[in-house]
C-alpha cells in the first residue's frame, strides 16, 4: 500500500518515459483513471485501457513519441501531497510551465484541467501539472 497513489502514478510514468518503454501499467483507481482519461485527452498519451488481473485491476497506458523519436510527455510534478494538500480557488489556479503544460485539480465536478476549472468558476486541490 502506498502512501500518495497519485504520487506513484507519476513516478511510474516517469520511469517510463526514462526506460523508454512503450506501455507503462498502473495498479488501477477511479481517480488515476480520471487523469489517465486526461493526460489522453490533452494528447500526451496515444490510450489508455482498464484491464483486469488479478488481484486488482490495473491502467495501462500507452506512451507518445513526437517525430524525431522525441516523448510527448516531458514533465510530471505532483503539486498537492497527502501532508500538505494545496486548495485554490478558480481565480488562482496556477498555470504549468507559463501555460505550454496542463495543470489537473480535483473539484467538487469531478478530475478536470485548469483550463476547465476556470471556464466553470470551481477551484479544488491542485493534483499535479504535466507538460
Amino acid at each position: 500500500m502506498w502512501s500518495d497513489p497519485v504520487a506513484d502514478m507519476l513516478t511510474r510514468i516517469r520511469n517510463a518515459i526514462q526506460a523508454r518503454h512503450d506501455f507503462v501499467e498502473i495498479p488501477a483507481s477511479k481517480l488515476k483513471e480520471e487523469i489517465a482519461r486526461i493526460l489522453h485527452e490533452e494528447g500526451y498519451v496515444d490510450g489508455w485501457e482498464r484491464r483486469s488481473s488479478p488481484p486488482q485491476d490495473a491502467i495501462r497506458i500507452k506512451l507518445r513519441r513526437l517525430p524525431g523519436n522525441r516523448e510527448a510527455l516531458t514533465g510530471l510534478k505532483r503539486i498537492s501531497r497527502p501532508g500538505t494538500r494545496v486548495y485554490v480557488s478558480h481565480l488562482k489556479i496556477p498555470k504549468a510551465q507559463g501555460g505550454l503544460g496542463v495543470t489537473l485539480l480535483s473539484t467538487s465536478r469531478g478530475v478536470m484541467t485548469g483550463r476547465q476549472a476556470r471556464h466553470l468558476g470551481v477551484g479544488g486541490e491542485v493534483l499535479c501539472q504535466v507538460w
